[in-house]
């Protein structure tokens, strides 16, 4: 029998499988997205007009930036092992912990040259958007 027949047969036992994958995926992502607005907010701390960054809130955006990156590689990894055919996720979900990282290693560079905050910041704008669609991309087969 064809793949067709067995789906039209037992669509509940493939849609089970697909929703037990694609579950793990979407939690994995929605938690590095929400990760994502977070740092948003702790960036919103941290930056005041005419002021220095206030050393506690670089430090929570940090690691936050280090959790940011970790989520993004689980939700990565999940991607590979579990959801191969789904190369929208697995090349979304690399080109998003590639920029997480780009974004984090910029905002090191911040204290050395103010000047990086042009692109750091539109960066994560961008990052933002991406974080949003990846877990409702994979909701969608």
């Amino acid at each position: 029998m064809s793949d067709t027949a067995t789906t039209t047969r037992n669509p509940t036992a493939v849609t089970r499988t697909l929703g037990a994958h694609s579950l793990a995926y979407t939690v994995a992502s929605t938690v590095a997205g929400v990760a994502v607005v977070l740092q948003g907010v702790w960036a919103g701390l941290l930056v005041r007009e005419g002021e220095d960054y206030q050393v506690r809130w670089v430090q929570v955006h940090d690691l936050g930036a280090k959790i940011c990156i970790a989520l993004a590689l689980v939700a990565l990894v999940i991607a590979v092992v579990r959801l191969r055919s789904r190369r929208d996720l697995i090349i979304g979900s690399a080109v998003f912990l590639v920029l997480l990282a780009l974004e984090g290693h910029l905002g090191s560079l911040i204290g050395d040259s103010p000047a990086v905050t042009a692109i750091h910041f539109p960066l994560a704008m961008g990052l933002t958007g991406l974080a949003v669609w990846l877990p409702f991309r994979s909701r969608h087969a």
